[in-house]
């Protein structure tokens, strides 16, 4: 029963993210054709099936065309500042937002490496991103060779902390930028797999 149960629940939580995708979808589609269609009714006297689904891929593109350019990214700045003002709509719209933000992995190029540092204190143990080394005044003051570790919050990696590490005090990590954001966002439920070479030593 026990593996019965574990199968089950392995099932349901591959089945989760593909129904819910599926569901967003086509809640979206069924919404713009039930819109879409009232209106050319009345203009033509008829509807036509599936325009929600090309009205949908028209409306994202549009959005994405809009978006891509820098007038477009004013205009979506200024709409966020007025969601701002709204009362409790700003916590779910930016919610989502950082949601989005942390599955798609924007700005992920800002990283170079998945890095293990010992923090906050020895024996405990952190995942960070490199970002460069250490440069300036702080460099300047200190003897050890500094590099720049980002340290992101779970379970939105959009926020964190700035810690300068020696190089000598880092363990850097085969994973990759985008394995290591989600190891981050899921808690560490999503774990990348362990390269073969390193699975036999």
């Amino acid at each position: 029963m026990k593996k019965i149960r574990q199968i089950l629940l392995r099932g349901l939580l591959t089945l989760l993210p593909i129904i819910a995708t599926v569901y967003l979808l086509y809640s979206l589609f069924g919404f713009l054709d039930r819109f879409l269609g009232g209106y050319i009714s009345l203009l033509i006297g008829r509807t036509i099936p599936g325009i929600g689904i090309i009205a949908g891929f028209i409306i994202i593109f549009i959005m994405g065309s809009v978006v891509s350019n820098v007038i477009g990214q004013r205009f979506l700045d200024f709409a966020e500042r007025m969601i701002r003002r709204i009362p409790i709509v700003p916590r779910v719209y930016f919610a989502l937002k950082q949601i989005v933000d942390a599955f798609t992995l924007q700005g992920k190029h800002v990283f170079n490496k998945v890095v293990l540092i010992e923090y906050p204190r020895k024996g405990l143990y952190v995942v960070g991103f490199l970002t460069g080394e250490c440069k300036g005044e702080v460099q300047v003051k200190t003897d050890a060779k500094l590099m720049n570790v980002f340290v992101p919050t779970t379970p939105n990696p959009t926020s964190g902390m700035l810690i300068l590490v020696p190089e000598s005090d880092i363990l850097y990590l085969d994973m990759t930028v985008e394995e290591g954001l989600k190891l981050i966002v899921s808690a560490g439920v999503v774990v990348p797999e362990v390269p073969n070479e390193d699975k036999k030593n």
